[in-house]
């Protein structure tokens, strides 16, 4: 997946650019990965395998499909155009970034800043706490 997903990025350094934690807050319960769909949502259509991969920072036409707003790179593009600030996009995609961000942030997440999509909740209530158990549809589905 290295040509969508991390095309200029060595693999060995995908932890030391801080794009991959060495421990993930998402195993924590505390953080979360998400853009901003327009509604009504329009499907979209599944990989292909086989099919040729697009780089994740190219525009938005050119890359996979999917149903989020343009905000300059595909969700978990590795690279430096998917920091939260970089000053390459366009004013449309700065403003959906700054949306995203700020209204996150009014909720008591930071947003990590390499990657315009990542939030953490602050404070984390399980900071030192990494879960491991396997997700069911039971578990999904069952009330407390």
């Amino acid at each position: 997946m290295k040509a969508e997903f991390y095309p200029r990025v060595d693999k060995t350094r995908l932890v030391a650019d801080g794009y991959i934690a060495e421990k993930s807050g998402h195993s924590r319960g505390s953080t979360l990965d998400l853009s901003f769909v327009r509604l009504p949502a329009h499907p979209t259509r599944p990989y292909v395998p086989g099919e040729p991969l697009t780089s994740c920072y190219g525009p938005k036409s050119a890359r996979f499909p999917d149903a989020a707003v343009d905000t300059g790179t595909g969700f978990d593009c590795f690279d430096t155009l998917a920091h939260t600030d970089d000053p390459r996009i366009s004013a449309v995609q700065r403003a959906h970034r700054e949306l995203l961000t700020s209204t996150l942030e009014r909720e008591g997440f930071t947003n990590l800043p390499e990657e315009w999509w990542h939030f953490t909740h602050q404070p984390e209530q399980y900071p030192d706490t990494f879960f491991d158990f396997p997700v069911t549809r039971r578990l999904l589905t069952s009330r407390p």
